[in-house]
């Protein structure tokens, strides 16, 4: 299917239900006793994991039957037959599976549509905190909070100490020499694709990502940032895309919300 004929407004609503209805199945599992397996990465997977993506998959199809379906809990088709997908959705059913074998409530439901290697259309839904965020091309972008819907838009102007959004679960060299070039900043640790949404609602400044990722991990996300006025760049300056290689691993990358400060020079003699 080609992107002109998709109506992005009429996807909305049922696409961000289908992400609280995969929530739910989560906060189900989540209550209970749960098993914890592991995939052939050694990354933990649960019954919430499948229970979720098999609800968003069901929806989707029945939804977009003419659109194709990337998620992490399935089989990666091969780049010879998904290279040539002009659009596409792309889902992390449960994104930070550490946090909610952890219990610490920081794990998302993404949901993404892709379009010319672009994130146009996303939803991240978090669960525990039943807050829901959305970035959607030529509407902008919004938090749906419990009877509440609020646009949100990234800080203009960073602040003082600069608050610097990082990974609960990963942290590096390359990560500490960008702290210390900063000088002063606050650093605000957590999972998941909180982390841009965080940049995206303006209360984080900055979200730089000097470890690994997957496509599914920032997909959803990034289109809330872009949509909130952020930028997503690669360390070359380039957005960052989809879809365009073999692999479905990101290269490293900044989330920056206010743009004064030059925050790729700051990464650019990390070594």
């Amino acid at each position: 299917m080609h992107i002109e004929n998709v109506n992005l407004e009429a996807l909305l609503e049922p696409v961000v239900a289908l992400a609280i209805e995969a929530g739910d199945a989560i906060l189900a599992v989540y209550a209970t006793d749960f098993d914890v397996q592991s995939k052939s990465d050694e990354s933990p997977l649960t019954q919430a994991d499948l229970a979720s993506h098999r609800h968003i998959a069901a929806g989707l199809r029945a939804l977009t039957p003419a659109i194709p379906i990337i998620s992490e809990e399935d089989g990666l088709p091969d780049f010879a037959v998904r290279g040539q997908w002009q659009c596409y959705w792309l889902i992390d059913p449960l994104d930070g599976t550490k946090e909610f074998v952890s219990r610490n409530g920081e794990f998302t439901v993404n949901i993404a549509l892709i379009a010319s290697n672009r994130p146009i259309f996303g939803v991240v839904h978090v669960p525990v905190q039943k807050r829901t965020y959305i970035g959607c091309q030529g509407r902008g972008a919004e938090l749906r909070e419990v009877g509440r819907v609020t646009a949100i838009n990234v800080a203009q102007q960073s602040q003082a100490p600069i608050r610097v959004v990082g990974s609960r679960s990963h942290r590096g060299s390359s990560l500490d020499a960008f702290l210390d070039k900063l000088g002063e900043y606050d650093m605000l640790p957590m999972g998941s694709s909180l982390k841009f949404c965080t940049v995206a609602e303006g209360n984080a400044d900055v979200y730089p990502r000097l470890g690994p990722t997957s496509e599914w991990d920032t997909a959803a996300a990034q289109a809330v940032v872009e949509q909130a006025g952020g930028r997503v760049l690669e360390l070359d300056g380039k957005p960052l895309s989809y879809n365009k290689k073999e692999a479905i691993l990101n290269p490293w990358f900044v989330v920056a919300g206010p743009s004064d400060h030059d925050w790729l020079a700051l990464l650019a003699d990390r070594e």
